[in-house]
């Protein structure tokens, strides 16, 4: 397939501080000769992410802005972001700088190659660098990942990442329900019960993870969540 454009979905949530970091490291990133569109999707901010984004959309052409009025949660910004994608290849970039664009060769080459459907940036699988930081968020997404992939009968290694990269066809093909986190095993669950099954590939990225003091949402009543939605959309859904 000949693909032409990379449209990267930026959910964005009280992010004044790294906005203009982030899209800034996306447009300078290395995308493997493919155009690019920006969909930035603002979920009801109470700081000034708003006219961050305005402000990055008048310097920027390829960049477009869309409102909540009220904060829905990352999975209904992904929602409206995925709607509103145009590009052949679609991938999701937190607002904050836990992810680095400078993995998106890594991520879309299997694409690129004719390999892969959906591409998975793992935080587990050796990319070059990780920060250390909370013991049990890693045993919890481990642990997460494992029940996912029981029910789903992949081999991923970090089905809670934010690096998820789609042909736009697949990912605009599949009702998203899930508002806020549930998002992550819901995609996976519902990626994997497709007919047929996508090519689905896996590759190592960095991670510079944040504190709560520095602006970390997901909370424990996100992974209670989690393994709810793990089983509701690979059983009864």
């Amino acid at each position: 397939m000949d693909f032409k454009t990379l449209s990267v979905v930026i959910p964005c949530y009280n992010e004044e501080r790294t906005l203009a970091s982030i899209v800034d490291r996306v447009l300078a990133a290395d995308r493997m000769g493919l155009g690019i569109e920006i969909v930035i999707v603002d979920d009801g901010s109470r700081d000034r992410s708003v006219e961050v984004m305005k402000t990055l959309a008048a310097e920027h052409p390829g960049i477009s802005c869309h409102y909540h009025g009220v904060n829905q949660g990352k999975g209904a910004a992904l929602r409206t972001g995925f709607e509103k994608a145009t590009g052949d290849i679609v991938v999701v970039q937190d607002a904050d700088l836990e992810y680095s664009p400078s993995d998106y060769p890594k991520l879309l080459k299997p694409l690129l190659d004719g390999r892969a459907d959906v591409v998975f940036g793992s935080r587990f699988k050796g990319g070059d660098e990780t920060r250390v930081l909370y013991f049990w968020h890693s045993i919890g997404n481990r642990v997460l990942t494992l029940a996912s992939n029981m029910f789903t009968d992949l081999n991923l290694t970090d089905m809670e990442t934010c690096y998820k990269v789609f042909r736009r066809e697949i990912i605009q093909g599949i009702a998203i329900v899930e508002n806020r986190f549930g998002f992550e095993p819901e995609i996976t669950a519902k990626i994997a019960r497709l007919k047929p099954r996508p090519r689905i590939y896996e590759v190592g990225i960095s991670y510079s993870g944040r504190t709560y003091e520095e602006g970390k949402k997901i909370g424990w009543r996100d992974g209670v969540r989690a393994l709810y939605c793990i089983v509701r959309y690979n059983l009864f859904d």
